[in-house]
């Protein structure tokens, strides 16, 4: 009978999910328009930026760097004058400013190399750093084309021949739909999870399943496979309606083997949101809890920065998490096309990492059960 209890409990938590309007439309909304949204709100690194350009030299060639920044990378320029420089960047209007020297095309023309000064609003991070290398390029590249019209330029020794591999495009959109995905699959687990059991103790059916011959065990393991459940089919719609369908973003490997690992990733996420569900004592304590643990685990997981970049004490103790390898699992079959001989270690760590907080979490559930009865 133990399989048959764990086959109807489970039924009756996906009867209790469907009656519960608000987790319907997280689950929906999460694994459909949350990752549309991810995928095209992410925005380039530079797009768009403000620059201005105090033009001293009034040549040819000066004219010639102006007409070099257009969208989407920068904005149209703005000509001003060097006493509009400062007061310009320190009202924020400007992310660049760019000062052409007079006799800029004359000392060009004769050998020299005259020098052009670049200020650039470093509180912008993510702008100020990439468009400083894209404004280098532009004005080497416009003043190295102007020259080859007078004067012979030595070409560079070597020529850098670039190889972008699994993302040819460069397209950031194709990170951000399959990293959402990833993201919502351990936090819709643990939420759904934790809410059930939350959701029993404050409508008082938990005193119901004590009078009934089930254990813990049962009850525990009904809660972990339907929940389970209705993440592992939410997360193959996403895959195949929304990021191939909806936004054309290729999967490179296969789709069955990253289901079965997301299937071993929600046995562990959903032991741990039955944990956390035995700690709070109600929804509002169970949200807090969930912030403190789910924000260090999707932020250290090298889902958004590579492990590699973390403090090594981070990079051993993120091992303990689940989703630290989920990440590297995903990644290395929905990106690189990997097969079970590259992730079979992953595998292995999260079915380890499963069945210990698989264990823990019964253990909890047990003591609660037994302080209710």
């Amino acid at each position: 009978m133990r399989a048959a209890n764990i086959l109807h409990l489970g039924i009756k938590e996906l009867r209790g999910l469907a009656r519960d309007p608000i987790m319907l439309v997280l689950i929906v909304y999460a694994f459909t328009v949350s990752v549309y949204t991810a995928a095209t709100a992410m925005p380039e690194t530079l797009n768009k930026a403000p620059i201005a350009v105090v033009n001293e030299d009034r040549s040819p060639l000066s004219w010639r760097i102006v007409s070099a920044f257009y969208p989407p990378y920068f904005l149209p320029p703005e000509l001003i004058d060097q006493a509009e420089m400062d007061a310009r960047m320190d009202a924020g209007l400007d992310t660049f400013a760019l000062d052409i020297p007079p006799n800029f095309q004359r000392d060009v023309l004769r050998g020299r190399r005259p020098t052009i000064q670049l200020n650039v609003d470093a509180t912008r991070m993510s702008q100020a750093f990439t468009g400083s290398g894209y404004i280098q390029t532009i004005v080497n590249d416009e003043v190295r084309a102007f020259a080859r019209r007078y004067r012979e330029v030595p070409e560079l020794p070597v020529d850098l021949a670039l190889r972008a591999r699994f993302n040819p495009q460069l397209n950031k959109s194709w990170f951000g739909a399959i990293m959402q995905v990833i993201n919502n699959v351990t936090m819709l687990s643990i939420v759904l999870t934790g809410a059930a059991l939350i959701r029993e103790r404050e409508h008082g059916t938990v005193e119901h399943l004590l009078v009934m011959p089930v254990t813990p065990f049962e009850i525990m393991s009904s809660k972990v496979w339907a929940m389970a459940l209705v993440v592992l089919a939410a997360t193959a719609f996403a895959l195949t309606a929304v990021v191939q369908g909806w936004l054309s973003v290729p999967i490179q490997g296969s789709l069955a083997l990253f289901l079965a690992g997301t299937a071993l990733h929600l046995f562990a996420t959903t032991s741990m949101g039955i944990f956390l569900g035995t700690v709070a004592r109600s929804m509002p304590q169970f949200a807090l809890l969930l912030m403190l643990v789910l924000l260090p685990l999707q932020m250290l997981s090298g889902g958004s920065t590579p492990r590699e970049s973390m403090p090594e004490a981070v990079q051993y103790i993120m091992l303990a998490a689940p989703n630290t390898h989920f990440v590297m699992l995903a990644q290395a079959i929905l990106y690189r096309g990997a097969g079970l001989a590259a992730v079979w270690p992953q595998f292995i760590a999260i079915a380890a990492i499963g069945a210990a907080l698989f264990g823990l979490a019964l253990a909890r559930f047990r003591r609660t059960i037994s302080s209710m009865a």
